[in-house]
């Protein structure tokens, strides 16, 4: 969702290095950036671990600075005048679904935050998205294939190949690749570049949502 479908603006990575700088854990953008599309619990543990040397991090001082992070995240998508869909976003929806493709969207946030900008954007109401699915609802995050087998299962979609995975982050192509998924398209408007989403596994990298509903449908 944030980067992908949604104007971020690095809010995500703000806001998480805001939550690890109170809790006397400073790490640099790029650092959050490597982790950027886990789970979020899972990010906050591989964070602490790697300044620890690898040492584990106790799951009370995860689950701790994670629910800051999901009060600073709320209070982001709730009041930010920013908050918007991605560039071409909607039009890419109602392309998509005007063909009869189904729409689901996966994300690294827990269900609390995707209701919250689900409720900001009016998408629940828009009939755009056929279904939706958070970090907290499968029993892994990325890059495990898991989000997108609950995206087929709530969508009806029983072939991998008929998934079209899109995301911003390497941990989004990783699960893309993972889940087997027909088309791994990366974006490079959001968290990542071109040059840090061309190492990782895709199908093809796109500039813009612009220029996904054309690339989807010649695959149909």
């Amino acid at each position: 969702m944030a980067g992908t479908t949604v104007r971020d603006d690095d809010a995500v990575n703000d806001c998480l290095r805001q939550t690890l700088a109170a809790n006397s854990v400073p790490v640099t953008r790029s650092e959050v950036n490597e982790v950027m599309g886990l789970a979020k619990p899972l990010a906050i543990r591989k964070l602490l671990e790697h300044k620890r040397n690898g040492h584990p991090a106790a799951e009370q001082k995860i689950m701790a600075i994670h629910n800051d992070f999901l009060q600073r995240m709320l209070h982001h998508y709730q009041t930010s005048p920013a908050i918007e869909p991605m560039p071409h976003a909607m039009d890419a929806f109602a392309q998509l679904k005007e063909e009869g493709l189904r729409i689901a969207l996966d994300t690294g946030f827990s269900r609390v935050i995707v209701d919250a900008i689900l409720e900001r954007l009016g998408w629940r109401e828009s009939g755009l998205l056929d279904a939706t699915v958070a970090s907290d609802e499968v029993a892994r995050g990325r890059p495990d294939p898991d989000l997108v087998f609950k995206a087929m299962e709530l969508t009806g979609v029983t072939a991998p190949q008929a998934v079209a995975k899109v995301g911003d982050t390497p941990s989004d192509l990783h699960e893309g690749s993972a889940a087997g998924s027909g088309l791994v398209i990366g974006v490079t408007n959001g968290s990542h570049t071109i040059q840090e989403l061309r190492p990782h596994p895709h199908t093809h990298l796109i500039s813009s949502l612009s220029q996904l509903p054309e690339l989807v449908l010649a695959h149909v």
